[in-house]
């Protein structure tokens, strides 16, 4: 009898520490036991806006986590061009319009194994999770700002990962 429960409770040991939760992990580069998951990230996939440092106009960047374990940068939408704004020339497939909110460059199809990224003290960095597959229709009044889970100026990673059950409820969500 013993052993049975032995047995029982390393398999339930061993299960509940098993990588099994697919999560979009974003990490104090410096120290990595400072993070927080998010899983609805990993459906619909996320979307990262800040200030733009020249133009001063509202940046979002539109990724996509693959089943590879990396993540795609589809497309960008923005107020006006300055410096680091991606031109659609420069990929090809990639397409330029215009749309009510300023311009929009799509089929960026940017591989990334992860992103990294500090905090900025005035680009107010934000992550926003789309509620329907229409990108573009993102409620953004549901941003998650960065610096009111890290200090300004945090080196960040960006990283689809499997972790455990145990993991992914002792962490913080969004």
């Amino acid at each position: 009898m013993k052993k049975v429960f032995l047995l029982m409770a390393l398999a339930l040991l061993l299960a509940v520490n098993l990588p099994a939760v697919r999560v979009l992990s974003i990490s104090n580069r410096k120290n990595l036991s400072e993070r927080i998951y998010s899983r609805s990230a990993m459906a619909r996939g996320f979307v990262i806006s800040y200030t733009h440092s020249v133009n001063k106009g509202r940046v979002h960047d539109f990724y996509f986590p693959l089943k590879s374990g990396e993540m795609e940068l589809s497309m960008t939408e923005f107020v006006s061009y300055g410096a680091g704004i991606p031109e659609s020339s420069e990929t090809e497939g990639a397409r330029f319009r215009v749309t009510k909110n300023g311009y929009v460059i799509e089929n960026l199809h940017r591989v990334l194994p992860r992103l990294l990224m500090a905090v900025g003290v005035v680009a107010e960095h934000s992550l926003a999770i789309p509620d329907t597959s229409e990108v573009l229709d993102t409620d953004f009044s549901k941003e998650f700002f960065l610096k009111d889970f890290f200090k300004p100026q945090t080196s960040l990673v960006f990283e689809v990962r499997r972790v455990s059950l145990v993991s992914y409820f002792m962490t913080k969500k969004i």
